[in-house]
């Protein structure tokens, strides 16, 4: 029995110790990860590069400094402090309606609804040339929500086909469509950037356009994007429900700027907020497909919002509509003719 004793007592303490260090390498590997955060925080939201390089330098020499004087059971006050510090630096950036942009994103849509009636500003109609020359129509255009019957998905493949960019197209049953574009509202001489989509450089933009700006930009006139486009389950009355809270987003933006974040607010999570506002039936909180969402279709496939009766492989080959915008380019009824013949319209 007492070697018995013995032998659970050691155990006992050796799996304290393994947990012990366990939890402290967890939180090494925590704190790591909000240094380097806040070093490319520094680098990437300060206002030029000089001030940016300077300053993580000086917080990496802080941190080190920190961690070395600091006694043994403390040294991680050195990176969780200077995280806080950072975090609360990062905080106080705020979002600008004020600044030089590019002529595709230089005005912010609004509405205004009357009864069934929705008048949205600042729509946008390009007619273009080429990706980089066109003429701006910039139109006030009127809405009766008695004749929205649909929700569409778009869906743009640029590369990888990990990550698209999804287009919610809304139909009315006198042949207009509004389509709205969740992108980063970028300024004169800005690209877009991966990585500095997770910090605060760009503001957040609604764009409110008719299919031959937003569809026909990507399929005649951008090189290398491929389109689908697929009809949703939605009812015409859960369509307005989306629709509408489409609209109140675009308004708050319009009235407030807000800035466009990679992981918490790019187009698809917040398409995910629109569209719970209507939906039938729970679907999970999170799913790794709303991050590399060019899986989305998939997904929403799976979940039973994609019309038409087909194989989700044979579904997404019908769906590509990169030919019929071709040929209908600058014709009256495009939005009919790129949904011609497709499963589910």
């Amino acid at each position: 029995m007492r070697l018995a004793d013995s032998v659970n007592r050691l155990r006992s303490r050796w799996v304290g110790r393994l947990a012990r260090g366990f939890g402290i390498g967890l939180l090494w590997l925590i704190a790591l990860a909000l240094s380097l955060w806040a070093v490319a925080a520094l680098l990437i939201d300060l206002p030029m590069q000089v001030v940016g390089m300077p300053a993580a330098i000086a917080y990496l020499a802080l941190l080190g400094a920190g961690i070395y004087w600091l006694p043994r059971g403390r040294k991680l006050l050195a990176p969780t402090l200077g995280a806080v510090c950072v975090i609360i630096w990062w905080l106080t950036l705020q979002p600008s309606n004020e600044r030089a942009w590019q002529p595709d994103v230089a005005r912010t849509a609004s509405a205004t609804v009357d009864g069934d009636f929705v008048t949205i500003r600042n729509f946008r109609n390009f007619d273009y040339r080429t990706e980089t020359d066109f003429t701006e129509r910039w139109e006030t255009r009127i809405f009766d929500l008695n004749r929205l019957v649909a929700a569409d998905i778009f869906i743009t493949f640029w590369g990888s086909p990990w990550i698209a960019h999804p287009i919610i197209s809304f139909a009315f049953d006198d042949g207009q469509h509004v389509a709205f574009s969740i992108e980063t509202r970028k300024e004169v001489g800005e690209t877009y950037s991966a990585l500095r989509g997770f910090f605060r450089q760009y503001e957040l933009i609604y764009i409110a356009a008719d299919e031959r700006d937003l569809i026909r930009l990507r399929t005649n006139y951008r090189v290398g994007e491929e389109v689908y486009l697929y009809r949703t389950t939605a009812s015409a009355a859960e369509a307005r429900r989306v629709f509408l809270d489409y609209l109140k987003s675009m308004n708050a933006l319009h009235e407030a700027p807000a800035f466009y974040n990679a992981i918490t607010s790019n187009c698809t999570t917040n398409i995910r907020i629109h569209t719970a506002a209507a939906e039938r039936a729970a679907l999970p909180a999170w799913d790794w497909r709303l991050l590399l969402n060019g899986k989305g279709d998939e997904y929403a496939y799976e979940h039973g919002r994609l019309a038409g009766d087909l194989p989700f492989a044979e579904l997404k080959l019908q769906a590509h509509i990169n030919d019929a915008a071709r040929a209908a380019d600058q014709a009256a009824d495009f939005s009919r003719q790129i949904r011609l013949g497709r499963a589910g319209f």
